[in-house]
């Protein structure tokens, strides 16, 4: 990618986590940039394309998760490959080193929350990450099932939820409560109650 237009989305994206898009003018942008209008309008012909392109940029690396490169064998080492490859995503993000700060924060939210408001081909991404990743817990379910692994009477689906919306409460608490490593703590303390109250 081109230097300047890499330096437009990295600015652009700080303004939008201090501030929402709606209050993030051209004229911040332009200053923060140190590029004229013209320039800008070289690489983006709008605002509005300029912050779908940031969400792009920054935040398709972390959205986005290859199910299939976790243990498609075991629950427990799926559920681990999880935490690990979340934990990896975080701490090689591209948002995270565009920001300068190790974490995410509550503003993260915000901005993803406009996003999936503001651009539909981002929301159906979203959309179809959230259908994807519970299709994969489902299908490692049942194959723990089959194996003898767990025993339940849920559903898979029911399983499968219980591990992914636990895991995005947590993620969601801890963001707000500025503590972003507990977040993996907790979540593998509970995932592995959980899966131990399956194996009973």
């Amino acid at each position: 990618m081109n230097d300047t237009k890499e330096h437009i989305l990295t600015v652009s994206l700080n303004l939008f986590l201090q501030k929402s898009f709606k209050e993030v003018t051209m004229k911040d942008i332009e200053e923060k940039t140190r590029l004229s209008k013209g320039a800008f309008y070289h690489y983006f012909s709008s605002k509005e394309q300029l912050f779908e392109e940031v969400m792009a940029h920054f935040y398709s690396d972390i959205m986005l998760t290859d199910y299939s490169k976790f243990s498609q064998t075991s629950l427990y080492q799926f559920y681990n490959d999880s935490i690990d490859a979340k934990k990896e995503k975080i701490n090689t993000s591209k948002v995270v080193l565009a920001n300068g700060k190790s974490q995410f924060t509550s503003n993260h939210y915000f901005l993803l929350f406009d996003a999936m408001k503001m651009l539909p081909n981002f929301n159906k991404q979203c959309a179809k990450q959230q259908k994807d990743e519970l299709k994969a817990w489902a299908t490692i379910i049942q194959v723990a099932k089959t194996n003898g692994e767990i025993h339940s009477v849920l559903s898979n689906e029911q399983i499968a939820k219980l591990f992914v919306y636990s895991r995005k409460g947590i993620g969601i608490d801890c963001i707000m409560a500025d503590n972003l490593d507990g977040a993996r703590k907790e979540i593998k303390t509970l995932w592995d109650t959980l899966y131990k109250s399956l194996q009973s």
